[in-house]
């Protein structure tokens, strides 16, 4: 076996979405991929209606270490079952081992139920990032963790195709306005942290909120002026462009500081205008951008107004602006060639 890639997800999950697959797409081939049991996500209840599947999973593991690959390729964890043992295994069995992570993983202690705690990311994450030859972090916070317990540690963002989007032509405001968001289940949750000021644009202006995600309910009262897309690879790339504006806020957690502003380059790519959390990475693409951050309830309410008030010329050359930006600094083929390097695979040119 000459190249293999480990994750625990599947394709439709973003994050191996994100950090292999559309990584792998790109590098000429030659990789071997164990996507664990394929599936979005690694929660408890999915993985123990697939007994079978499970067990061929850990076999896979099982046979990659044995077949001792030149080039392996471990993104976030090999098995949620595991407590660091076949990460440690399986990254020791390599000629070259590089780990990558796009999350805080690290300060992840299985929180939020007893099966989540049995194999707590914590600890594999900073095994895995010791006995990898290379770490690759998707931020510097996540890289300046990393360089604590590995000496090579290189940062390589969570990257988009622009071309993928559909970008936003028309900047008149839609009647009603129209608030958007894009994320998984898991995340959804974070817009109750700003559901004061999001009830409060609404009543003042009417705007709705169009998620891109799941289509149950999960938001309480907001609810009754969200409208709800779900997540496809298609909605994915054509939503945001019939958005006014984009909204990323996160929870003021040591994780959410761990955060790769993945949601923001989404927006950014659609050339749409955006209002976040300036927490991690987001405050400086929010410099980058010239967006406003917003923390408090106020904030929040003051900057989705300012940019809804603000002429369509004006949205739209802060959108193009910042689609241009990402292209430039935040896309795969601005970073294929030191992702190749960083694998110590031959130069791919994008």
């Amino acid at each position: 076996m000459d190249r293999c890639a480990i994750t625990p997800y599947g394709r439709g999950a973003g994050s191996s979405r994100v950090r292999v697959y559309e990584w792998l797409d790109r590098s000429g081939g030659g990789f071997t991929v164990s996507g664990y049991l394929a599936r979005p996500d690694a929660s408890v209840s999915g993985l123990v209606r697939h007994p079978a599947s499970l067990a061929r999973a850990e076999l896979r593991l099982a046979a990659i270490a044995r077949a001792r690959p030149r080039r392996l390729l471990l993104h976030r964890e090999a098995s949620p079952l595991s407590r660091g043992w076949w990460e440690r295994r399986l990254l020791a069995s390599a000629e070259f081992a590089a780990y990558d992570f796009d999350d805080a993983l690290q300060w992840d202690h299985g929180e939020g139920g007893i099966a989540r705690r049995l194999a707590p990311k914590a600890g594999k994450a900073r095994l895995a990032v010791s006995h990898a030859d290379r770490v690759i972090a998707g931020n510097a916070v996540l890289a300046d963790w990393a360089s604590h317990f590995q000496r090579d540690v290189v940062v390589i963002p969570s990257c988009v195709d622009v071309d993928d989007y559909l970008p936003k032509l028309s900047y008149d405001l839609g009647d009603p306005p129209r608030l958007g968001w894009i994320g998984s289940r898991h995340n959804e949750a974070y817009l109750l942290e700003i559901a004061g000021a999001l009830t409060e644009v609404h009543r003042s202006t009417g705007a709705r909120l169009t998620l891109v995600g799941t289509g149950k309910p999960s938001l309480g009262a907001m609810e009754s002026f969200i409208d709800r897309v779900p997540w496809s690879p298609d909605s994915q790339h054509t939503a945001l462009a019939a958005m006014d504006l984009g909204l990323m806020p996160l929870p003021t957690t040591a994780y959410s500081r761990g955060k790769c502003g993945y949601k923001l380059l989404q927006y950014t790519a659609a050339g749409l205008p955006a209002v976040a959390s300036p927490l991690g990475v987001n405050a400086d693409l929010l410099t980058e951008f010239g967006m406003p951050a917003a923390r408090t309830q106020d904030d929040w309410i003051g900057a989705i107004l300012t940019l809804l008030g603000r002429s369509a010329a004006a949205r739209q050359r802060l959108g193009w602006a910042a689609r241009g930006i990402t292209a430039r600094n935040y896309s795969y083929d601005a970073w294929l060639p030191r992702w190749s390097a960083a694998l110590e695979l031959e130069a791919v040119s994008p």
